[in-house]
């Protein structure tokens, strides 16, 4: 499982909060065109500027964690 912190959030202030930890999903198209599927603030995934995230690690823990209080 893949997640990202936001980092960004111009045009987006309603969907994304900055600093905070996003699940990505898979899109190999999104990729291709510099965005990336995430599950934002309204629970379901959309397309976003892969600039506005950057990638982090999580222990199998905290991914528990973090997917049971989504």
């Amino acid at each position: 499982m893949e997640f990202v912190v936001c980092i960004n959030n111009t045009d987006y202030a309603a969907s994304l909060e900055v600093r905070k930890i996003y699940q990505v999903l898979p899109d190999f198209n999104a990729g291709r065109h510099q965005m990336i599927r995430v599950i934002d603030e309204s629970g379901e995934d959309y397309l976003y500027p892969s600039s506005y995230f950057m990638p982090i690690e999580l222990s199998a823990p905290l991914q528990e964690a973090i997917l049971t209080n989504s």
